[in-house]
C-alpha cells in the first residue's frame, strides 16, 4: 500500500482503497492522510488521530479543519467514500449505494490502516451531513469493539427536511421504488444556492473543486433515498453509541428557493432543530451544541461562528478524550 501526493499537494497524501465490486462494476474509496508535525521535544509520532467523513454531493477540502486538528497533535485522516469526489470513477452513478450498511467495508478498512498500520491507539471520528449519518450508525454496529473513541457529528443528516407527516406517508413509496427501480433519478427541483453561497466565484469565501462538489448536485436515485430513510428509522428508534458524542447544529434553517442572504448565516440544507432534537437518540452520552449564524457545513461558517465551532471542538475534546500519547 503505497500513498501518493494527493490532489491537495503536499503535504496531503492519498491511498485507494478496493472494495468488493457491486453491479456498476469495480468500486474503491479513497483515503488522505496529513501527519501532525513532529513535537520540539524529540518525542515520537503521534498515538491519536482523527477520521473525516464528508457529506452528501461532497469530497474532503477544508484544509482549515486539519489544521486544527494537526495543530493539536492529531494525524488527520478524510475518507473520500465509494461513487464521491476522489472516489467517483466514469461508469459510476455518483453517490449510488442501495445501503448504507455497505460504507462499512471502506470505514472498517480506513479504520484497520489508522490504527493497525499507522499505529494509533486514539480514533475520533467527524462526521458532516450524511457523513454525520453514516459513521452514526458504523459506531452503534460497532459499539464494545473498541474501535473509536469519540464522534464529532458536524449538521448530520438525522432526518430528511419535511415534516414528519410527509416523511411517514412517502416512506412506504419510497422504499417500494427503491426496491424495484433503484437506479431511477427522482425529480428534484435544482438548488444550486447553498454552493453558491459557498464558493468563491459566487457568493462565498472557499474554493473547492465544481466538478466534484458541483452546484446543481448529481441528482438522487431512489436506492439511495431509500437507504437514507432506513437509517432515519433506526436513529428514531433509538441507537446505542458507546463513546462520547458532540453533535453541532446551527440556531436556524431556511428554506430559500432562490438567492437570499441568510443563506450565509443558516443551514440551508437541514432544518437544524430536527438534528438537534434526535441527538439524545444517538446514545447515552450526548452532547448538544448549537451555533448561532452557522451554516451547514459549519466549519464553512462565518469568521465568528466557525471560531465558536472551534472553541467548543476544542473545550470538549480535552474533556472526553486522553491528552495526547507519543511513543
Amino acid at each position: 500500500m503505497e500513498f501518493r501526493t494527493d490532489i491537495l499537494g503536499e503535504p496531503y497524501e492519498a491511498v485507494d482503497l478496493p472494495l468488493a465490486a457491486d453491479e456498476e462494476g469495480e468500486v474503491l474509496a479513497t483515503l488522505v492522510r496529513r501527519r501532525a508535525a513532529a513535537p520540539g521535544d524529540g518525542a515520537g509520532p503521534s498515538r491519536r488521530a482523527v477520521l473525516y467523513v464528508h457529506g452528501f454531493v461532497d469530497y474532503f477540502f477544508q484544509t482549515h479543519l486539519a489544521d486544527f486538528y494537526t495543530e493539536r497533535g492529531y494525524d488527520f485522516y478524510a475518507l473520500d467514500l465509494r461513487k464521491y469526489g476522489r472516489s467517483l470513477r466514469p461508469h459510476h452513478s455518483p453517490n449510488f449505494v442501495r445501503t448504507l450498511d455497505a460504507y462499512d467495508e471502506e470505514l472498517d478498512e480506513a479504520v484497520r490502516i489508522v490504527r493497525e498500520v499507522d499505529g494509533h491507539d486514539l480514533l475520533l471520528v467527524n462526521g458532516h451531513s450524511t457523513g454525520g449519518l453514516v459513521t452514526a450508525l458504523w459506531a452503534h454496529r460497532r459499539a464494545g469493539q473498541g474501535v473509536v473513541d469519540g464522534l464529532f457529528l458536524n449538521s448530520p443528516f438525522l432526518s430528511m427536511p419535511a415534516g414528519s407527516l410527509v416523511r411517514t406517508l412517502g416512506a412506504p413509496a419510497v422504499d417500494a421504488l427503491g426496491r424495484l427501480a433503484g437506479t431511477r433519478r427522482l425529480p428534484m427541483p435544482p438548488a444550486p444556492h447553498y454552493v453558491h453561497s459557498l464558493h468563491r466565484d459566487f457568493r462565498g469565501a472557499w474554493e473547492f473543486d465544481l466538478a466534484l462538489k458541483p452546484a446543481e448536485g448529481f441528482g438522487v436515485y431512489a436506492a439511495w433515498l431509500a437507504a437514507i430513510q432506513q437509517g432515519h428509522r433506526r436513529v428514531r428508534r433509538g441507537l446505542d453509541i458507546d463513546v462520547p458524542v458532540l453533535l453541532m447544529a446551527a440556531t436556524a434553517s431556511s428554506t430559500a428557493t432562490r438567492w437570499d442572504a441568510a443563506l450565509h448565516r443558516t443551514d440551508a440544507v437541514l432544518r437544524a432543530d430536527d438534528i438537534a432534537a434526535l441527538g439524545p437518540r444517538l446514545g447515552r452520552h450526548v452532547t448538544t451544541v448549537r451555533v448561532e449564524d452557522g451554516v451547514h457545513d459549519l466549519v464553512l461558517s462565518a469568521d465568528e461562528p466557525r471560531a465558536r465551532v472551534f472553541r467548543e471542538l476544542d473545550r470538549w475534546m480535552a474533556a472526553y478524550l486522553p491528552d495526547p500519547v507519543r511513543g
